[in-house]
Order: structure tokens, then C-alpha cells, then sequence
């Protein structure tokens, strides 16, 4: 009989690793907090030139958004209004993904050491499974 992923390894070691890593990875992102600095009048895109320097805040991204639609209700097979809209709502969305921010809450070092432990210890034994047990 085969063990895990065909091999001569072991199910036991397979899933009590499974079991670490996933216990271990929750516990990771359970302690991560997401924030956002998203908002209409924040910048989005900055450009410093000659001396100035231009920012392109989200809401002044909504104004080619509103213009290509505009453009596809009047005429649904416009190039140029699918183009604005597309490009508005890729910028738009690309900005929000840029303004979060990843906050690691605070801890003791024995949570840490247990979530480490937990996510590295079951990736071992997770990857130990899958290697034939005969020889290299």
C-alpha cells in the first residue's frame, strides 16, 4: 500500500503535518490586522515634474469611468469607452490594493514561537510524507 502522494511515506506524518501547517498559518493571519487609507480625496498616483509635484486622487479617476459609460450607453460598441471605463476601474482597483496596510498585532514571543513553530514544524513533516522513506 502506497502512502502520501504515492509514496512509501507516511499518512500519519501527512496529515499530522497538514493539521500544523493549517493551524499554524491561521494563527498567522488571525494576527494580522488590514488597514486601509483609501478614500476620495487621498491621492491614489503622485508625479513630481519640474519642480511640482501632481497627484491623481481616486476621485478624479472616476471622472474617465463616468465618461466611458457615457460613452457605452450611447453607443455599446465603443472602443474608446470600453478602453476608459476598463482602464478607470483597473486604476481604481489597483489603488485600493496599494493603500492597505498589513499590521502584525501584538504578541508574546511564546504566541510567536508556537505560530512559527506550528506553520515551519508542519511544513517539515508535511514534505517529509511525500519523500519515499527507502533511501534518497
Amino acid at each position: 500500500m502506497k502512502g502520501a502522494g504515492g509514496t512509501d511515506g507516511g499518512i500519519g506524518q501527512f496529515f499530522l503535518g497538514l493539521a500544523m501547517l493549517c493551524g499554524g498559518l491561521y494563527l498567522l493571519l488571525n494576527a494580522i490586522s488590514v488597514t486601509s487609507s483609501f478614500g476620495f480625496d487621498l491621492p491614489l498616483y503622485g508625479m513630481s515634474l519640474f519642480g511640482f509635484h501632481y497627484a491623481v486622487t481616486s476621485g478624479m479617476v472616476m471622472f474617465p469611468f463616468m465618461i466611458g459609460v457615457a460613452m457605452l450607453f450611447y453607443n455599446g460598441r465603443s472602443v474608446i469607452g470600453w478602453l476608459l471605463a476598463a482602464l478607470a476601474l483597473v486604476a481604481l482597483i489597483a489603488g485600493v490594493i496599494a493603500s492597505l496596510r498589513f499590521n502584525l498585532r501584538a504578541m508574546s514571543a511564546f504566541d510567536l514561537i508556537t505560530i512559527l513553530v506550528l506553520t515551519v514544524g508542519g511544513l517539515g513533516l508535511f514534505l517529509r510524507s511525500l519523500k519515499s522513506s527507502g533511501g534518497l
